[in-house]
């Protein structure tokens, strides 16, 4: 089994955690536009926070642990089909992700403590509060974080997009390599 990512092919721990954050982002996405539709004595009124809270805490950590193995195992070379602006749209749209998705997180997690309490990651570990008290930290985070998970999902579609596009239209090896097939 082919780990580590080499010069023409992900290995599969890059698959596997870039599925990983791809589903998880989708599912929080979901559950956060139906947490917000719940009303004060629905069941899941108090627990669908926590769950989103404590899955967002996980995220983060899959992220640090993504951004760290992209350092350990590099990404594979760009094909030699791509043209210039392929290539640069490629390393902006990857870097707008990351950026995207920690300030989801960051936001997230200024929402989660601006009432000075720790977030309890599914009663395994609490992680502390270290920003409140700064006005209406809540909302102002909660409208970023609304917007950021929206231009995320957009953004991450488009990527699915050109990715579909590589496959049948260009007909390269660009998706077979982000499914963690060898390229042929």
């Amino acid at each position: 089994m082919l780990w580590k990512n080499t010069s023409n092919q992900f290995g599969h721990l890059s698959v596997i955690l870039h599925w990983l954050v791809a589903l998880t982002v989708y599912g929080m996405f979901a559950l956060g536009l139906w947490m917000v539709t719940l009303g004060y004595y629905d069941t899941w009124y108090h627990g669908a926070p926590e769950i989103h809270k404590s899955i967002g805490i996980m995220l983060l950590i899959a992220m640090v642990v993504r951004v760290i193995w992209r350092f350990v195992s590099p990404p594979p070379k760009p094909l030699a089909s791509y043209n210039r602006l392929t290539r640069i749209s490629s390393v902006l749209v990857h870097i707008l992700l990351y950026v995207l998705l920690f300030s989801i997180l960051i936001s997230g997690y200024l929402i989660s403590t601006a009432d000075g309490q720790p977030i309890s990651v599914f009663d395994w570990f609490t992680v502390p509060a270290t920003l409140t008290g700064q006005g209406k930290q809540a909302d102002t985070a909660g409208m970023i974080h609304l917007y950021l998970a929206w231009t995320v999902v957009i953004l991450s579609l488009l990527h699915a997009v050109a990715a579909l596009k590589h496959h049948f239209i260009d007909r390269d090896a660009t998706l077979k390599r982000m499914l963690g097939f060898r390229p042929e």
